[in-house]
């Protein structure tokens, strides 16, 4: 297969080459996928200036997420089949044609996504899922203040805490984007460069905050 090779370390991205490489071996608890898409995270930027290792004994390539078609299973994995297309989490290793996967960190494709834009699922509704709710524990009624209200973290927790029953308080730096965020349900948004965003939370709570 071919997958994008970190040459050497550093700062210019031609030390990123296409390259043909070995089809990696899948083991019993892991799917086969070729990849359709992937997406870029700030870590594959890191791994290129020789600043991020992969965890032991995962792909060597960067590329944190991916989606595409399952071309194999292990002998162990029931959930999927040959065919299904899916979206993963990936130690490392979407920067190639094809990748193993644990079949645990694998996602169907939500409905309403192309298989294209469900490579850029995985990252930020693991990291809202696990730090909100698995963690924080957020619950319907709750308020919930998210910075950054239009990054890529920033509008699938607006969407999902929204879905959840909570008042979302969002911030941002410009109007465009504050308006973006109370298409995506956000109940209050506040421009953090003109105004106190403390301030302005605790008056719309009544000054619980």
């Amino acid at each position: 297969m071919k997958a994008v090779v970190i040459t050497t370390p550093g700062d210019d991205p031609e030390v990123l080459q296409l390259q043909d490489v070995e089809d990696p071996k899948i083991r019993d608890d892991e799917v086969l996928v070729r990849v359709a898409a992937t997406a870029l995270n700030g870590a594959d930027t890191l791994q290129r200036r020789g600043k991020y290792t992969p965890p032991k004994g995962s792909s060597e390539y960067p590329g944190l997420e991916c989606s595409g078609t399952i071309e194999a299973v292990g002998k162990n994995v029931s959930r999927w089949k040959v065919g299904d297309q899916v979206c993963a989490l990936l130690a490392g290793g979407g920067y190639a044609e094809k990748v193993a996967i644990p079949a645990g960190q694998v996602l169907p494709i939500p409905a309403g996504l192309s298989l294209k834009d469900a490579a850029s699922f995985p990252e930020v509704a693991c990291t809202v899922w696990s730090t909100v709710f698995m963690t924080s524990h957020l619950s319907a009624g709750e308020t919930f203040l998210i910075h950054g209200g239009s990054s890529g973290i920033g509008t699938f927790a607006v969407q999902i805490a929204k879905y959840y029953g909570s008042r979302v308080f969002v911030t941002a730096g410009s109007e465009e984007k504050l308006a973006a965020c109370k298409d995506l349900g956000a109940d209050v948004v506040i421009n953090y460069k003109t105004e106190d965003f403390v301030a302005r939370v605790k008056e719309e709570t009544g000054g619980k905050g």
